[in-house]
């Protein structure tokens, strides 16, 4: 369950301390790449709090979803097509949804600890 926290605390210090600069033609494949691995790491997220959480899933998957949504706006740009739109879309929709069964679980478990205590 650590992996994800450490790759985002990771990924935002190097972000923020570093001058490292992203041409514009490559944009739209950064933003698909973040989005897919925002969309991973609550994926992470909610199957730890469902247990069942599995490491080689985790980043399987990271990897998996970061080439396909490159792979799709790559294409698009030769198609001539906004592809990465779709890709946008679909992992804008699963974000949404992990962010809203990670909310459901954590409001569900703090209503059970609140009638214990």
């Amino acid at each position: 369950m650590w992996l994800p926290i450490v790759g985002l605390l990771v990924g935002i210090v190097l972000g923020l301390f570093s001058e490292i600069r992203v041409p514009d033609e490559y944009s739209n494949y950064l933003s698909i790449a973040v989005l897919a691995s925002l969309d991973t790491l609550f994926g992470g997220i909610r199957a730890h709090l469902q247990n069942l959480y599995d490491e080689k899933v985790f980043v399987s998957g990271f990897f998996f979803n970061i080439i396909l949504a490159a792979s799709l706006a790559f294409l698009g740009v030769h198609l001539g097509v906004d592809l990465y739109l779709a890709a946008v879309f679909a992992f804008g929709v699963r974000l949404f949804q992990n962010i809203a069964v990670i909310r459901r679980i954590v409001i569900s478990k703090w209503s059970i600890s609140r009638e214990k205590s």
